[in-house]
């Protein structure tokens, strides 16, 4: 009879403790309890440390978490799946993996299976890892314990193998899902066009039932992305046709293949929607836009939308400095870098390349020298075969052909036939004859099949 009271007693407290969890909601008054709990020797209960870890990953303790899982004896399937759940959270998804092996390897009494709340994590987990063999391994465990008619873990699966670039296991698991949801149709579109397999997404877009905003995004990125403009603009439009409604991000997209067009009625119709919807909050849209304006011919109106941004990154900067390059406006390419530095916008890659770029349009050499030599001393970016060909560019222009020549040579990288094109065309300006033919040996080399090198060795 005292054991009976006794085990109520410990439930009673346990009660006592879950109601005092689920108003904690700071670590300290965590740690509080937590005190409390050990006088009571109530460490040891997976319902109420499952509980605790949960307050732990909501507060990102998962050193805090860990601790206590590892104090339990013989933690159950729900213990488990509190702390594999927590490490995903905070993308620790080796240690989620590992876990999950514990799991299967724990020599319990009771021996812990896996279930349909641990699978969504250690597949997620894999997908983070990108490995694919350890996904396959999980997919194998999922049939194995019956769980491969749970439509969110057949989606998550999928999702894994297209992260991982399994673009055949997910055909195969696609094929195989006899129920198919948007989620599913829209992992394996975007699958195929993260690859560049646009015409095989295509096929799966046409087929899919229900198309939504995320379906026709992934399509004209795709589109975007092989630089298959013309077919962006066209699948935008029949969108819109379809009643259905872009988001920023379908903006972002096919933003881009109104830039490389020309299309410069479109881009000002989606300025006009962006800012109706007021998605010029977004930087990224923003960007898009400023990008379009300066490479149709509007420099002026994306550097009034420049101005009204309330938040600038690299991205705007860089852009904005590529289009005065662009438009042959140097100095002011050049002020705005300075302006950048200024603010302690650090440059990047392409940030250079407009720099640069403008220089070669100004013919500044020692600018253009001075920023190249910057761009690897102060910022410790390396030069790209872009930042190369700006330099080549601008060194040719100024009539220094034997520097620019040195500079290839000189590259670490193999010098491609834009280089070589741009060295070509400067000695013809210049008449520099020896160096010519140089240039021309490289360019048969890479572009046997160009006559108009041919055509401009001889003029030269």
């Amino acid at each position: 009879m005292g054991a009976g009271v006794g085990s109520w007693t410990i439930r009673g407290l346990e009660d006592m403790f879950i109601s005092i969890l689920r108003k904690c909601n700071s670590t300290m008054d965590l740690k509080r309890i937590h005190a409390q709990m050990e006088k009571f020797s109530l460490l040891q209960s997976n319902f109420l440390v499952t509980r605790m870890l949960d307050i732990c990953d909501q507060n990102g303790e998962i050193e805090y978490a860990s601790l206590l899982f590892r104090r339990v004896l013989e933690p159950n399937i729900f213990l488990y799946n509190a702390m594999i759940r927590a490490y995903t959270h905070n993308y620790m998804y080796v240690l989620t993996v590992n876990l999950y092996k514990q799991m299967l390897r724990d020599p319990l009494e009771e021996q812990i299976f896996p279930d349909r709340f641990t699978y969504p994590f250690v597949i997620r987990s894999c997908g983070g890892l990108l490995n694919i063999w350890l996904g396959k391994q999980v997919h194998g465990h999922v049939c194995k314990f019956g769980l491969m008619s749970n439509n969110m873990i057949q989606n998550l699966l999928l999702d894994m193998y297209v992260k991982c670039d399994g673009m055949i296991e997910a055909h195969r698991l696609f094929e195989e899902m006899t129920e198919r949801d948007v989620i599913s149709w829209n992992s394996i579109i975007s699958g195929h066009t993260k690859l560049g397999q646009v015409r095989k997404a295509r096929i799966l877009f046409e087929e899919m039932p229900n198309k939504t905003i995320i379906s026709w995004t992934a399509m004209i990125s795709g589109y975007t992305k092989i630089r298959c403009f013309s077919d962006a603009v066209e699948l935008f439009r029949r969108m819109q046709m379809a009643g259905v409604q872009p988001d920023w991000i379908s903006l972002v997209a096919v933003l881009p293949a109104c830039s490389q067009m020309g299309a410069l009625e479109l881009g000002k119709w989606i300025h006009f929607y962006a800012e109706k919807q007021g998605f010029l909050r977004k930087t990224g849209v923003c960007n898009a836009l400023i990008e379009m304006y300066t490479k149709c011919g509007s420099l002026d109106q994306g550097l009034q939308l420049f101005a009204k941004m309330s938040e600038r990154d690299v991205i705007s900067w860089s852009t904005m400095i590529s289009g005065l390059a662009h438009h042959g406006r140097a100095q002011e390419a050049i002020e705005f870098f300075q302006e950048m530095q200024k603010l302690k916008v650090e440059p990047n890659e392409i940030t250079f390349v407009g720099l640069l770029s403008a220089c070669a349009h100004a013919g500044l050499l020692n600018e253009g020298i001075r920023y190249f030599d910057s761009m690897q001393k102060d910022y410790s970016i390396e030069p790209g075969i872009e930042h190369y060909g700006c330099l080549v560019d601008l060194m040719g222009r100024t009539g220094h052909i034997d520097r620019a020549l040195k500079l290839i040579q000189s590259m670490k990288m193999k010098p491609d036939s834009a280089i070589w094109g741009s060295l070509l065309s400067s000695c013809r300006t210049y008449r520099n004859l020896e160096t010519a033919v140089i240039a021309m040996e490289h360019l048969l080399d890479l572009e046997p099949e160009d006559t108009g090198n041919l055509v401009l060795l001889a003029n030269i």
